[in-house]
């Protein structure tokens, strides 16, 4: 029965917005850019699951990589934090900015694998 209640209440201060609502990676279709002050364009496109099946991946950490001390930690994912928990808007030391931390890891991923959009328009597709 309590976690009957909690659940009510979970669902009753999601829907009045006191709580934000959790939403899987699979039901992602575009990058959250709220991490980014003065937005100039629209968020990035991105289907999670569709394109991880595309792209062939199965290891989180291929996107979702994690360093510790200046080094990568193989095997290793960073899924469960947002990319601004570790980057901040401007560089710090050799760590890149936010918009630099995911143009090198969706752009250069693209360009090394010579497959996916690397224009500007591409990914960040005007709504009409």
């Amino acid at each position: 029965m309590k976690s009957l209640i909690n659940i009510l209440l979970a669902i009753s201060l999601i829907s009045l917005g006191l709580l934000p609502a959790v939403h899987s990676q699979e039901d992602m279709v575009q990058i959250d850019n709220s991490g980014f002050e003065d937005v100039r364009r629209p968020p990035s496109v991105f289907a999670h699951d569709d394109h991880n099946e595309k792209a062939e991946l199965e290891e989180c950490s291929e996107c979702h990589h994690l360093y510790e001390d200046g080094e990568l930690v193989e095997g290793e994912s960073s899924e469960d934090q947002r990319c601004e928990d570790c980057h901040g808007l401007q560089a710090e030391g050799t760590q890149p900015g936010l918009m630099k931390a995911f143009h090198m890891n969706c752009k250069g991923c693209h360009v090394k694998q010579q497959a996916g959009p690397v224009m500007c328009g591409e990914c960040h597709v005007k709504r009409r």
